[in-house]
């Protein structure tokens, strides 16, 4: 039996402006997706997911050799995909289609923007191989769960995979159809505290919305994309030196360039304000916005009470510097 987890993230900067060829600021955080894997002798995929909130689940392959993933109800869960698939690439990496108990547990919540998904199909392949034996390069592992989020979504940015496995802070530069990833060592310690409402728009919609503004008004919404990048380099460049101060500054202009385009929420606005008036260094969303999370650069109690009030919930993070690890292999 081998138990593996694999970190979330934010990002501290750059979101949305990554797609147009910005960079982005992302820091793996210390909330884990933990699974657990245990070989069977019969076959069978047994998966329970209790953490993820979803009911219970009953998988099983098919004679083509598909795993399917169905609920109490009989309806396929979509939020379970990337583990079906994490275990279908898991099977071709090491060739074998061995049956395996998966228990998935999360500190974080899903959809909230902190890359769970990508950790959840991290953590996955790594406990299914390791279990089995064999192991795997980190950098085959990203590329495999960056596969998984690819297949399931369409399409998606390798940041949330790579995070999940090195852990870290990465500044991220786009080529392409592809990313950079140069890892960055911060000059301090990065106190979090990360306030979360549900989301009321997926991530596509958003970029979709952004991108017809950016169509429609280029004029007007290429100065706000090119100041986002501006503000991360910045961002960066204080990070380095330790300047807490400094990103607490480029943190509460980078939401304010965010709810200017549009990706913002008044929940999201009630809590990064909140924290700000509480004593926080600065505070701004993180990730695609229409809700989820936000982020307050501090470590004060009063702040976590001040995002409570406004009936955020809240979770106390700091860097994670190890990415994906057996944390026991009995």
């Amino acid at each position: 039996m081998v138990t593996v987890r694999a970190p979330g993230k934010v990002i501290l900067y750059g979101e949305h402006a990554v797609v147009y060829g910005e960079p982005a600021l992302a820091m793996a955080i210390n909330k884990y997706v933990y699974v657990t894997a245990r070989a069977r002798s019969d076959g069978k995929i047994n998966i329970n997911a209790r953490d993820l909130r979803l009911a219970g689940i009953s998988v099983t392959i098919s004679e083509n050799g598909d795993i399917i993933a169905r609920t109490d109800y009989g309806a396929v869960i979509s939020a379970l995909s990337y583990v079906k698939r994490a275990v279908e690439l898991a099977m071709g990496y090491v060739d074998k289609k061995v049956g395996i108990d998966l228990e998935i547990r999360s500190e974080m919540p899903v959809g909230a923007g902190l890359g769970t998904s990508a950790a959840v199909a991290v953590a996955t392949i790594y406990a299914y191989i390791k279990e089995l034996g064999y192991d795997i390069d980190k950098r085959e592992l990203a590329r495999l769960a960056w596969q998984v989020e690819k297949d399931v979504q369409g399409s998606a940015s390798p940041t949330d995979t790579t995070m999940a496995t090195f852990g870290g802070i990465m500044f991220v530069k786009p080529e392409g159809n592809n990313a950079v990833m140069e890892p960055v060592r911060p000059g301090t310690n990065v106190p979090l505290i990360i306030g979360y409402v549900p989301r009321v728009s997926t991530t596509k919609d958003l970029v979709a919305m952004v991108r017809r503004k950016y169509e429609t008004m280029r004029d007007v919404i290429e100065p706000i994309i090119r100041s986002i990048g501006l503000i991360t380099r910045k961002g960066r460049e204080a990070l380095e030196r330790g300047d807490l101060e400094l990103m607490g500054v480029l943190m509460n202009i980078n939401h304010g360039l965010l709810d200017a385009l549009g990706v913002s929420t008044r929940q999201l606005n009630e809590m990064v304000y909140a924290a700000r008036n509480a004593g926080a260094l600065g505070s701004k969303l993180t990730g695609a916005g229409g809700g989820g999370c936000m982020i307050a650069l501090s470590d004060k109690v009063e702040v976590e009470k001040a995002i409570e009030l406004t009936g955020g919930s809240v979770l106390k993070a700091v860097l994670d510097i190890n990415g994906v690890v057996v944390v026991s292999n009995d």
